[in-house]
């Protein structure tokens, strides 16, 4: 468990710098560690909002966060995301489905952005956005993620808004989409009889919370998150590598 605790610590690190909160990234560490598939979900779920609410205060305590037009976005999202949560599905759906999705989120953690390039307020567009939040939603609830890393990039080509007011965006999605999500899950597990399996990996979300504080800290001092995010991306593709590995090996 002090070994897990680590790696959790280490990318709550990570993802705070780029402005995540790294649920994809814990939901793998523990298909890895070979804990029950069932427990993932949960777990990695409650580490993400731990990470995300501070990322979002401090979006919304800077100004970043405009709730009027953030809101509409997790409309679809959060029952998606709910409703994600309490489909059960089995191991060998559940490992290559979170493996093709951190494929994903890492080739994205590489896409280059253009924060000058921003649509006006009254001229944005809320139904693509709203229909793409709708998708990820599903499944951040399904495989235990907040989803922020697959909305980000798409905001960023569409050119919703700028830079800083997307980041903000994408924390308040993931909060949203990980409370959705986590409350499907816990009913799930609840009618499993599994909920005090989950609750015996308590170490893990102590561990995001040191991690997540130290990135909000060292974010603050402005390392490159260009850089950041880059390693973030290697690290992600080179975990998903590993579960598609597994599921076909």
């Amino acid at each position: 468990m002090a070994l897990l605790a680590a790696a959790f610590a280490l990318t709550a690190l990570l993802y705070a710098l780029a402005g995540f909160g790294g649920g994809s990234t814990y939901t793998a560490l523990l298909v890895l560690s070979e804990v029950d598939y069932r427990l993932l979900p949960s777990i990695a779920l409650v580490c993400n909002i731990l990470v995300v609410a501070n990322g979002a205060r401090a979006f919304l305590a800077a100004g970043h966060i405009r709730l009027r037009t953030t809101l509409p976005l997790c409309l679809a999202s959060a029952p998606a995301a709910w409703a994600g949560g309490r489909l059960s599905v089995s191991e060998t759906v559940f490992v290559p489905l979170l493996g093709a999705s951190l494929l994903v989120a890492g080739v994205l953690m590489f896409v280059d952005v253009t924060p000058e390039a921003r649509q006006p307020a009254a001229e944005r567009s809320y139904a693509a956005p709203v229909a793409v939040g709708g998708g990820v939603g599903f499944l951040s609830g399904l495989v235990g993620i907040g989803g922020g890393v697959f909305l980000a990039p798409f905001l960023h080509l569409v050119r919703w808004a700028g830079a800083q007011e997307i980041a903000g965006t994408a924390s308040v999605f993931i909060l949203i989409n990980s409370i959705a999500g986590l409350a499907g899950q816990l009913m799930k597990l609840g009618a499993l009889g599994e909920l005090e399996a989950a609750a015996r990996f308590w170490p893990l979300p102590l561990a995001v919370v040191v991690g997540g504080a130290a990135g909000s800290f060292l974010g603050a001092r402005r390392l490159a998150p260009a850089a950041v995010k880059r390693v973030t991306g290697v690290l992600i593709l080179l975990v998903a590598a590993r579960l598609l590995w597994r599921s076909v090996a």
